[in-house]
């Protein structure tokens, strides 16, 4: 399948993506990433492995269009959890233990 990543036309496979994953060890996933065989690797390592360019070259959704039209599948960021905001009166309550009053 023709893909393009960085402004550059590859024409990947399966099979091929496969091949070159293969012997490679996943980087710790901090953002989005792709699973190839049984292994998740982070989109910009597994773009850098099968476009031979440095990862500042592209960006992960272009890795991730093209290793989602080839089947792999992706996992995006996960979304933050909205952070949980106390009142003092609240933060003073559950320093002493006492029950809240609503």
């Amino acid at each position: 399948m023709r893909c393009i990543i960085a402004r550059f036309p590859f024409g990947l496979t399966k099979s091929g993506v496969l091949e070159s994953m293969k012997g490679v060890k996943p980087e710790p996933v901090t953002g989005e990433s792709v699973i190839i065989g049984r292994r998740r690797y982070p989109v910009k390592q597994v773009g850098q492995v099968i476009t031979c360019q440095d990862r500042r070259d592209f960006s992960a959704g272009e890795v991730l269009r093209a290793m989602s039209r080839l089947g792999f599948t992706s996992h995006a960021l996960p979304e933050a959890a909205p952070a949980r905001t106390e009142s003092p009166l609240q933060r003073a309550s559950a320093m002493l233990g006492a029950p809240l009053a609503v």
